[in-house]
């Protein structure tokens, strides 16, 4: 059943109004490769047959694939970046420029053919430029057949073998994979290290290995009877084919990545979850780590339901855990992560990769031009999810991620969000930008429209664009709708400049017949409004809302304590009065945002108190 919903969302996609203004449409390609890997020099050859589907009005006189594991070269541009930006990747740093041939990864062409018709393409780097004999003209299919040699690198970022936790084979960007061609036209990004865009297919792959090598991947496996490992029905015989290899066939449906990890001391452990979805774990027959990987398992199922909850169904049948990689990294239908680690923080990653299966794998906009929706969203649900699965008990899961942006913003080396993910100066300003500037990017949403708008929000808009590729436009469009908020100047300033939020408390004065004459100041050139909330000395509080005049809206009330809404604040007025039908004596204390969920940069003038 999921498989059909699969379909059907993906299908009904074509009639969806899109962020170019015309009828929304999305390229399909459908993959069967044949791989044989050898264990001993991590050599492998494979084929790739890809049914391409041209559903653009525009006729394709050429195509890129990526080419990923040239990266993994001396000279590289993906070396050379690393070794001149200022903060490089430690786990990059200058490794790649010191790789021995043996060392090194490679993806070669053997041969490539168009419908029979042999092909003219080039290697530039991580990138094949393909020419093609007949140009794809809109609504066309064609058959690419290709044959290919690769090399697994020794493991330095993502993909690689022999990892330092002893994983042979971490089998990521390991195949050559089409570009992205969409309204922008193709995405035929070089491969620096950052991240991704894919289009949507299925994939029906062949793995011959070892066969004392065990095997988590992308994908349901068609043959778990040969297999075994876990993979079999319980109490049933496995039946292995003669030989030194097995061939593990795999088949995923509707996916836009293939990634796969194998090594001969894998424990799997299967749990099915409530909603069905079968979870498989893969980690190292390791004592000081197996008693972690086991309590991981009811955790993720907890994590499972509540992303189910708080964003959308998971449609697949099956989800994998797979300790290798470096760190962590969501893939198609499974992540990898490293797993010697404590068990907060073993569930805190596996948290952070699950929500990506949601924001990335369903929800796949260009993460090289957008990276902040993925990360930033996946950072946003992951920390309310922990939070609530660790019983964190947290008043607000987000604060560290407030600091971490409030530094970025008073750095001086803060770029804009829509600065293209290759394009920052600095490591340490993307993964800020990325990830925590982000993830307020939703938190503070729900403060400018309210949390249940925000919820709202988050549902309509995982079923309006899951199976496609949506902006930040396309995003921001769903909130309007969902709130009645004109919200474009929101998504203006957030991500497209590093303008910033200081809202202060200028004076308090006394006011005529009782009254008191609070003055405020927007120093910041980023606008919002204004949650103000009034302490009396008699303990009594008030409420106070001043909404933003562009919103041309106003927030509903979030509980039941009284709330006053005043006059709108127009951005051009730099101060703003406010009338209080009480004398300054009576005040004890007046507070700009109490919530603390508006990201100003300078919290210091948003009180006054007074004894």
């Amino acid at each position: 059943m999921k498989r059909i919903l699969i379909t059907l969302t993906f299908l009904s996609g074509f009639w969806a109004s899109a962020q170019n203004n015309t009828s929304y449409w999305q390229q399909q390609v459908d993959y069967t490769m044949e791989v044989d890997m050898n264990v001993d020099n991590y050599q492998y050859t494979g084929t790739q047959e890809l049914v391409y589907t041209n559903n653009s009005p525009d006729t394709l006189n050429r195509v890129f694939y990526h080419l990923f594991f040239n990266a993994f070269q001396p000279g590289s541009e993906m070396d050379v970046r690393s070794r001149t930006i200022a903060d490089p990747d430690s786990r990059v740093g200058d490794r790649i420029s010191k790789l021995s041939e043996t060392e090194q990864g490679f993806l070669k062409i053997n041969s490539l053919t168009q419908n029979g018709t042999t092909l003219t393409y080039k290697e530039v780097g991580t990138v094949l430029e393909v020419a093609l004999e007949n140009p794809i003209l809109p609504g066309e299919k064609t058959t690419f057949n290709m044959e290919f040699t690769g090399q697994v690198p020794v493991q330095i970022r993502r993909s690689g073998r022999n990892s330092s936790e002893g994983v042979a084979l971490s089998m990521t960007q390991w195949y050559p994979k089409i570009a992205e061609y969409d309204f922008e036209g193709w995405h035929a990004d070089p491969y620096l290290g950052r991240e991704f865009h894919g289009v949507w297919g299925d994939f029906d792959v062949k793995i011959s290995i070892d066969k004392s090598y065990i095997m988590g991947a992308t994908g349901y496996l068609q043959n778990p009877q040969e297999i075994g490992y876990g993979y079999e029905e319980a109490g049933t015989k496995v039946n292995r084919p003669g030989g030194k290899k097995l061939t593990w066939h795999f088949i995923a449906p509707m996916v836009h990545d293939f990634a796969w990890a194998a090594d001969p001391e894998y424990i799997h452990d299967k749990r099915t979850a409530a909603d069905g979805t079968v979870l498989h774990f893969l980690y190292k027959n390791n004592p000081d780590i197996k008693e972690n990987w086991k309590n991981l398992q009811p955790k993720t199922e907890a994590l499972l339901l509540y992303f189910n909850e708080h964003i959308g169904e998971y449609p697949w049948d099956q989800y994998s855990v797979i300790q290798g990689g470096d760190g962590g990294m969501e893939y198609a239908m499974l992540t990898l992560i490293t797993g010697e680690r404590t068990f907060g923080s073993l569930v805190g990653v596996t948290a952070h990769e699950l929500a990506h299966a949601w924001f990335q794998h369903l929800l796949a906009n260009n993460e090289s031009k957008h990276e902040w929706m993925d990360e930033g969203f996946t950072s946003y649900i992951s920390n309310l999810a922990m939070n609530e699965v660790m019983e964190e008990g947290k008043e607000n899961p987000l604060e560290g991620t407030y600091r971490g942006y409030t530094r970025l913003a008073t750095s001086g080396i803060e770029q804009p969000q829509s600065t293209h993910s290759d394009r920052y100066a600095v490591n340490a300003a993307y993964g800020t930008s990325a990830y925590s500037k982000g993830a307020i990017f939703l938190s503070q949403l729900g403060y400018v429209i309210g949390q249940e708008n925000l919820q709202k929000t988050i549902n309509r808009y995982y079923e309006e664009w899951k199976f496609k590729h949506p902006t930040p436009n396309d995003f921001i469009r769903i909130a309007e709708k969902v709130s009645g908020a004109e919200l474009d100047w929101y998504l203006t300033d957030w991500t497209q400049t590093t303008n910033t939020i200081d809202y202060s408390i200028k004076e308090v004065a006394e006011g005529e017949n009782e009254t008191t004459t609070v003055t405020f100041e927007r120093i910041g050139l980023m606008p919002m409004p204004v949650d103000l909330k009034v302490v009396y000395k008699d303990g009594t509080e008030e409420l106070v809302y001043i909404p933003l005049r562009m919103m041309r809206w106003q927030k509903p009330a979030q509980n039941t304590t009284k709330r006053i809404v005043a006059d709108d604040w127009a951005w051009a007025y730099p101060t703003y009065t406010l009338k209080l039908n009480k004398p300054k004596a009576e005040i004890s204390k007046i507070i700009i945002d109490d919530s603390q969920m508006m990201a100003d940069i300078n919290r210091e003038n948003n009180v006054f108190e007074q004894e």
